[in-house]
Formats: C-alpha cells, structure tokens, sequence
C-alpha cells in the first residue's frame, strides 16, 4: 500500500508539472492576401520574427492564418483555431470588416481576441461580447480629432469625403463628420466606393463639384491610393486628407507615387520618431521597434508597430493570468483577459495604452500626430498633445 501511493504521488506530481508546463497557443489571423495584403504582411513579418518562444517559462505556439481579406474566411479561420488549436488568445485580424465578423465566435468560446484594426465599434460599446475584445489601434474619433485640428489651423471650411463603402469607411466618416461639425467645417458631400473598384470618376466629379477647400478619403491599404489618384488627375489643388488608420504604409506610397505628394494623415507616431523630440513618450519603444524591423523588411508601417504592441501586452498579462490557471482553460483564458483590461502606462511603438473595463483601446492623443507626404516619407507636421504639456 505504501508502495502504491508512493506511485499514486508520483504520478500527480508529474501530471501537475506536465500541466503546468502546457503551451501557451497563440492564434494569429491576419490579411497577408487580397485588398488588405499591406496590413497583414508587416504584421505577420513581426509575429514571426519577434514573437517570443517563450514567456513566464511556458512555451509560446503560433498557429498563423489568413483569412484573404474576407470575412467568412475569418469567421472559419478563427472557429478552426478554437476548436482544432485550443487557442488561449487571438491576435486580428487586419481589417475591420473581419474583427467584427468574429467577435461572435471570441465572445462564445470565452477566448480575448487582440484586435489590429482600427473602427471604434469593434470594442464600444463594451458588451457582453466586447467584453473579450480589445485593439491596439486608436479609435476613430482620435484619428479625426487630429485631422480636423489640422483642417481649422489651415482655415479649410468645405470638405467632400470619399469613402470605402464597408464598416471603416463608415464608422470613420461618422468621426470626422461628428468633428467637423463641432468644428463648424462644412461638409459637401460624402462618396462611397468599394475596395475593389477600377475606377472612382463618377464619385470623384461629384466630390468636387462644390470646389472643396479639402479633399477627405477613408480607406484601407492600397485601395485607398485610387481616389487620391483621380482627385488629383482632375486638376483639384486643395488639401487631401487620407485616414492614417488605413493608408499609413509603405506600399500606399509606393501604389499612390507622385500622386500622394503633399497628403496629410492623422498616424500614430511611430512613422516619425525620430522626428519627435526627447521625451516624447511612445519615442523610445517606437525607434526599439524601428531599428529591429527595417534591417529585415524595409519601411515600417503603423500596422507592423500593430503587431508589435499586441505581443507586448500579451507577453506582460500571461505572467499574471497564470496565477489563476494554466494555458488550455477557462480559468487562464479569463485571467488573461483580465490582465489585458487592466493594462496601464505601457508605452508602446504605436501609442501609450491604458485600458479600462469601459474603454478596449486605451489610446489617447499621445498615439496621434500629423504628417505629410513629402518627396515620397512621411514628414511630422505636428504632435499637439505633447506640446500642450
């Protein structure tokens, strides 16, 4: 008998270590295909190259997919991780259309879902279902609030906007027209158009028919590069605006060339750290960021630095979520959640996140400056809530 239960210990023992040694699985769904390609590809370069293996001594797996900027492929994707990977988190997906095509699916499973899209409606209000989800992006009235500061400082009273006919372009014409009005900036006209169209002239004739003293497009990725082109080969002279949450990359530069001269987005500051001054908050971890990303993959983008933070705040809330449980339970995956709600003063490469139980972004005006397009790279325009400091 004695025998027996020394076996009996042993056995718990190392059934005890075994669980506790579980990995940590990490569910990444991004675009890397399809309209959204040039957010999910520098997001997926990061997950790969500097996700951690490990943290608080368990090991990290990550099971990558994409969904092909489509959201019943997310929707699939994101149900195949949770029932076939057991995943503990979900980091994405790209696009805003996507994140909320899968909130359901989070919320069911009971499984917090890191989102790198940018609407506001993916986590406000914070419901039931939103209680699982969170973003490491601005919300949307950040982005206009900056962009419409702008436009009252360079006396522009007219705006038309041209639109993404999607959830983006929807709940982000609602910000910069809800700021704009507030503002007393007139607003013409608002033109929509799909990610996929060839052409946008008919949308474009209508927006300056009014002779707008400034242009405003809202779109994700490249797409977004299209009405920029036609404004501009209609001969239009004003200021044209671009969402920063949809076209501050690389390859809109590259795909918009000349045409994009002389734009301005509201971005996070990461595009410009090194034109912010010393002791800018975000300016440390942004130019860390920078100076691992570039060597491997060229220009950094704000969806990359998307990335980077999301892995960040799951690195410090794993620590805290396994004193309440072990990779693979409820228990954990609520823990974790938890932890990431109550994620204070971390100073990312995009912004400076305070989370709270009401509020899933966490990002103030300290995540938001204006820049232009100048010969081709982003050029700092201005960065009012450090100046107001």
């Amino acid at each position: 008998m004695k025998w027996l239960t020394v076996v009996v210990s042993l056995l718990s023992i190392i059934a005890t270590a075994t669980l506790a040694r579980a990995d940590i699985n990490i569910g990444v769904l991004l675009s890397t295909t399809g309209p959204a390609a040039s957010l999910g590809i520098p997001e997926k370069n990061v997950i790969t190259s500097f996700g951690p293996s490990t943290i608080a001594g368990q090991k990290v797996r990550y099971v990558i997919f994409d969904d092909a900027s489509d959201s019943t492929a997310a929707v699939q994707n994101v149900k195949r991780m949770i029932s076939e990977n057991k995943i503990d988190v979900l980091i994405g997906p790209s696009i805003t259309t996507n994140s909320l095509a899968v909130i359901d699916a989070a919320a069911e499973s009971r499984t917090p879902m890191l989102s790198l899209s940018s609407a506001k409606p993916i986590v406000f209000p914070v419901d039931a279902k939103r209680k699982w989800v969170f973003k490491v992006t601005a919300n949307d009235e950040i982005y206009a609030a900056a962009m419409v500061k702008h436009m009252v400082r360079n006396r522009v009273k007219t705006v038309s906007v041209i639109a993404s006919d999607d959830p983006f372009g929807e709940s982000n014409t609602q910000a910069y027209k809800s700021s704009a009005d507030r503002s007393g900036i007139k607003t013409l006209t608002i033109e929509k158009f799909k990610r996929n169209d060839t052409s946008v002239t008919a949308q474009v004739l209508r927006a300056l028919k009014g002779n707008p003293d400034a242009v405003v497009i809202i779109a994700v990725g490249t797409p977004a590069a299209l009405p920029h082109h036609a404004v501009v080969d209609r001969g239009y002279k004003g200021k044209i605006y671009q969402s920063g949450g949809g076209a501050a990359n690389a390859d809109f530069l590259r795909v918009g060339g000349k045409a994009v001269e002389g734009g301005y987005l509201p971005v996070s500051p990461v595009l410009v750290a090194e034109q912010l001054p010393n002791g800018y908050p975000t300016k440390a971890e942004a130019l860390r960021f920078a100076k691992a990303y570039e060597p491997k993959f060229g220009p950094r983008s704000t969806f990359a630095a998307h990335a980077w933070d999301a892995l960040k705040v799951v690195e410090d809330a794993v620590p805290k979520a396994l004193k309440s449980g072990n990779p693979g339970t409820d228990k954990f995956r609520e823990a974790l959640r938890s932890a990431i709600e109550n994620t204070k003063g971390y100073k990312g490469a995009f912004a400076v996140f305070n989370l709270t139980p009401t509020d899933h972004s966490g990002v103030n005006e300290y995540g938001m400056c204006m820049v232009k397009i100048v010969n081709g790279a982003w050029k700092l325009e201005d960065y009012a809530a450090f100046k107001k400091k």
